[in-house]
Parts: C-alpha cells; structure tokens; sequence
C-alpha cells in the first residue's frame, strides 16, 4: 500500500518536497556535467 492511499492525503507535493527535489537534482547533476566536461577536455588527447 502506498503512503499516500493510507494517510489519504493528496498526490501534490509541497514546497519541501520540491526544495528536496531540487537540492537532490543539483547534488547529482554538478558533479556528473563536472565530469562530462572534464572526459570532452580529454578526448583530443586520444587522437592528437
């Protein structure tokens, strides 16, 4: 059963919840367009 038919609240979520979207999005997005950037930078040594 899920949380929300048990407590009988609605589907929407709040502004925490949205806030901890956000933190979780940034928290693996910078690191992974970090890295990404970093393996473009070195694909020139791979030919040159």
């Amino acid at each position: 059963m899920s949380s929300v038919a048990e407590t009988g609240g609605s589907s929407t979520w709040g502004p925490v919840q949205w806030i901890g979207a956000v933190l979780a999005w940034v928290w693996v997005g910078v690191p992974f367009a970090y890295g990404l950037y970093e393996l473009v930078l070195k694909i020139p040594a791979l030919f040159g």
